[in-house]
């Protein structure tokens, strides 16, 4: 298929021209590959994790381990996306689990110590991990891209700590839940 750019295009959600190296909070939303039920489901207003889910927890525990410095927040796992506070300090030093390319030790073009390589190198270990669980080398798990927002105070804090607590109880009116009641 030839690219057509009226039909190919993506428009980035960062900002322009904002180094997300940088120091401090970001609220991440990542997605399940086509927005499938794969981590669980919600029984009473919790999350029930499956096998996959666990490795998604584990995995997003072991962040710091591949960057040292980076700190975690509240996090939340839900049946086919995760939502979680991911803290840049001024100095991050990374041991990546995504692949490198050639020897430039830059995981897939993303500039090292920044948001997108945390990310990708969540995304790459959990799919490494559960290809590993349903012997299905190379499959997504993740949709390709990620929701991110730049925590600006205290009170942005604030708001972002309560949607992810509350986000389980809240799943039947969740625009990602693929069971959700479209009312006119």
């Amino acid at each position: 298929m030839m690219f057509n750019p009226e039909k190919h295009h993506r428009h980035s959600i960062r900002l322009k021209d904002y180094d997300y190296s940088q120091a401090g909070a970001y609220f991440v939303t990542i997605c399940a590959w086509n927005r499938e039920c794969a981590f669980g489901e919600i029984i009473d207003g919790e999350m029930q994790l499956n096998e996959w889910g666990e490795v998604v927890a584990l995995c997003w525990d072991e962040i710091p381990i591949h960057f040292p410095n980076v700190e975690l927040d509240a996090f939340v796992i839900m049946p086919n996306h995760v939502h979680g506070i991911i803290i840049i300090p001024d100095s991050v030093e990374a041991r990546h689990a995504s692949p490198l390319q050639q020897k430039t030790e830059i995981p897939r073009g993303i500039k090292r110590k920044s948001l997108g390589a945390i990310v990708g190198s969540f995304k790459s270990a959990t799919t490494k991990r559960i290809n590993q669980i349903r012997s299905n080398p190379g499959a997504p798990v993740w949709q390709r891209n990620y929701y991110e927002h730049i925590i600006r105070d205290e009170e942005d804090l604030h708001d972002i700590l309560e949607y992810i607590a509350g986000n389980p109880v809240k799943w039947g009116e969740d625009e990602e839940n693929p069971d959700k009641i479209v009312r006119a």
